[in-house]
């Protein structure tokens, strides 16, 4: 059976950015993706998370749809939360070269525990 439109897209997807057209003043974009999901690498099951992007450009914005692809292409991937929320921290550094970002996974309690990872990059001016 072949795939279809959406999954192709995700399979594809790669993250995007566009010149920020702001740089007179430093500011903050925040966004929150409640639908985040990925699996267990030990168990095979799924876990569900809100991620919390924060971030202040420097010359680069990321476009959004390219974020929704990119957020959505780790549902079929094992992989733990500390990685989930540093993988996304490193290629949005990668990407735009940030002031400031801040990335926070938080994640739906799994076996009576709920985990909050975060991560803090700032550059150095």
């Amino acid at each position: 059976m072949s795939k279809l439109h959406g999954e192709k897209m995700i399979e594809e997807a790669q993250l995007e950015r566009f010149e920020n057209r702001t740089l007179v003043r430093r500011y903050w974009i925040e966004f929150t993706c409640p639908e985040f999901t990925c699996l267990c690498p030990r168990s095979g099951f799924p876990d569900f998370a809100t991620i919390h992007i924060r971030y202040s450009p420097d010359k680069y914005c990321v476009e959004l749809k390219s974020l929704k692809l990119y957020i959505n292409k780790f549902r079929d991937q094992k992989v733990f939360h500390e990685d989930v929320t540093n993988n996304i921290m490193d290629d949005l550094i990668k990407l735009l070269d940030p002031w400031e970002i801040e990335v926070v996974g938080d994640f739906n309690v799994r076996g009576n525990i709920k985990t909050v990872i975060k991560a803090h990059h700032a550059k150095k001016a």
